[in-house]
């Protein structure tokens, strides 16, 4: 089989496509991830064949454009906007996935085609996937990064697609593509009513070393709370990276503050927190899934990868969501009992402080994201997903290539 996977130029959103990736390759198919010029290294550094299509987009200025109000941020605060979803800002929500469509559904659809993919694989905001294995003549299947919530604007999507639906003659078309593969906890998904595929969630968050010697167990009477602000925030604006502030809010008798932070995120920390006098542990470009398990709370941004890669381990989180997606995921966390969420002008010092105390000290909040780990933990595993997907599409006979 031949297995074309693609995304757009967002590292969170090509972390979700690779664990299938790997395991469709593992297996013995040919895979081939592509995207705008600006993924290419990503992929590269994934290990996974690649290839460039298309033009890349103003990314982080279109991400930007939906960062939610804040008082605390002032009036240059960057634009704020609502939720993607059907109503006042399904217009933003729409241009954007179509932007996103335009710079690389023509050159997708060229490489489906030529390298006669068997099947495409994207994620549920590159809608050039779907298009280009409707136009390919193969099945398209969605692979989740966290909670659907894009799925509640599916009559809209095929707008965004409209003149390439047109230009390839297209006209029995789903964004949501043949089946959708979920690696989200049956409890923090929304109701859905399309074919979906449940998969183990395997987390990718990157390259990196794990730290060297691992992270030391913490005395008796300590609790760990690792503090992470993805990467998206900090690429965003720097006022919207909160991670230093969140962990020289926790750190304190009792508890050890682990500060996971990128290299150039390390350069918006002062020296109180690099130098170890705030009492936060600093550690850079480490894997968030060598950090997690030894930890007994994550803080965080609310993105879907932390999340997830939160609760497989069992840990609970406190978040402050300050993008519609990250409410959303922060929303679904609360909801079901394994922690709480924080509006950006909620999270001072004294309130950070204050909620993520009584997580640590709470049992039913630990109680949830070991609930939520089991349901992880029992679903099939990508390989098992990936020959499963063998399996019941059809493939192109061999002639026919």
């Amino acid at each position: 089989m031949r297995v074309l996977f693609t995304s757009w130029a967002w590292p969170s959103h090509l972390y979700a496509l690779v664990p299938l990736a790997s395991a469709f390759r593992a297996a013995g198919h040919e895979v081939l991830v592509a995207g705008p010029p600006a993924l290419k290294p990503g992929t590269d550094r994934t290990g996974l064949p690649g290839a460039v299509v298309g033009t890349d987009t103003d990314a982080a200025g279109m991400v930007r454009g939906y960062v939610l109000p804040s008082t605390a941020l002032g009036p240059s605060a960057p634009p704020s906007g609502g939720e993607p979803l059907p109503g006042n800002n399904a217009p933003r929500a729409l241009r954007m996935v179509a932007a996103l469509a335009a710079s690389m559904t023509d050159g997708l659809v060229e490489l489906a085609r030529d390298w006669r993919a068997d099947l495409v694989v994207y994620e549920p905001t590159a809608l050039a996937g779907p298009v280009a294995a409707a136009a390919a003549g193969v099945p398209a299947v969605r692979v989740l990064y966290g909670t659907d919530l894009l799925a509640r604007a599916r009559a809209l999507l095929p707008q965004a697609v409209a003149p390439f639906l047109e230009r390839y003659g297209i006209e029995d078309f789903d964004a949501l593509g043949t089946l959708t593969v979920d690696p989200c906890p049956d409890a923090l998904q929304l109701p859905v009513e399309y074919r979906r595929m449940p998969v183990r969630y395997v987390p990718y968050n990157g390259c990196g070393e794990a730290p060297r010697p691992p992270l030391p167990d913490t005395p008796p009477g300590v609790r760990r709370a690792l503090v992470t602000w993805g990467h998206t925030m900090a690429r965003l604006d720097s006022r919207l990276f909160l991670g230093g502030q969140a962990a020289a809010a926790l750190a304190g008798p009792g508890v050890e503050v682990v500060l996971a932070v990128s290299a150039r995120q390390r350069d918006l920390l002062g020296p109180e927190l690099l130098d170890g006098s705030a009492g936060v542990r600093v550690v850079t470009d480490v894997p968030l899934h060598a950090l997690v398990p030894s930890a007994d709370l994550v803080v965080a941004h609310g993105g879907a990868g932390t999340v997830l890669t939160s609760l497989r381990a069992g840990v609970p989180l406190l978040l402050v969501p300050q993008l519609p997606d990250h409410k959303g995921h922060a929303g679904r966390v609360a909801a079901v009992g394994a922690g709480r969420a924080l509006a950006r002008d909620e999270a001072t010092t004294e309130r950070l402080r204050s909620e993520a105390y009584a997580l640590l000290d709470d049992d039913a909040a630990p109680a949830a994201a070991r609930r939520m780990s089991a349901d992880m933990l029992a679903r099939p595993t990508p390989a098992q997903v990936a020959a499963e997907l063998s399996r019941v599409l059809p493939v192109r006979a061999a002639g026919s290539r």
